[in-house]
């Protein structure tokens, strides 16, 4: 089991245009503010993926750090997505065969700068957001 010291964190890609309205999705409805944010292209979300084995020049899939423990690709969206308020019923998509889910995370991951787009420098978050932030 992958732990980490940090709880509710996030790890995504900040030149991401996809992973980033993820992370204000999920800010705009995390009315608890129980998730931070750390981008891999920050000091400490390169280390937070390098201790589990992400790749922070070519990263292949976000991550959550939620109860301690590392959960990656629909792991982590579907854990994200079950805690936010109105989005329970996603749980129900755990009964989708991993493979298959993650099969699907992975397509989406290798295309999202070719599909969504890519900033040239790492997403800004408004001043709210900031606050939390990890870098």
């Amino acid at each position: 089991m992958n732990r980490w010291p940090d709880d509710d964190v996030i790890l995504y890609d900040g030149v991401c245009i996809f992973c980033s309205r993820w992370v204000r999705f999920v800010a705009t409805r995390d009315v608890e503010r129980r998730f931070r944010f750390t981008q891999i292209q920050s000091g400490y979300g390169t280390r937070l993926a390098q201790a589990f084995g992400i790749n922070p020049d070519d990263p292949d899939t976000n991550a959550v750090i939620h109860g301690g423990v590392a959960y990656f690709k629909s792991d982590a969206a579907l854990t994200v997505l079950r805690t936010l308020p109105g989005w329970g019923w996603t749980r129900a998509l755990f009964w989708v065969p991993k493979p298959l889910r993650d099969g699907v995370y992975s397509v989406v991951a290798r295309n999202r700068y070719r599909i969504f787009g890519k900033y040239e420098q790492c997403f800004v978050p408004d001043a709210d957001m900031r606050a939390r932030v990890m870098e």
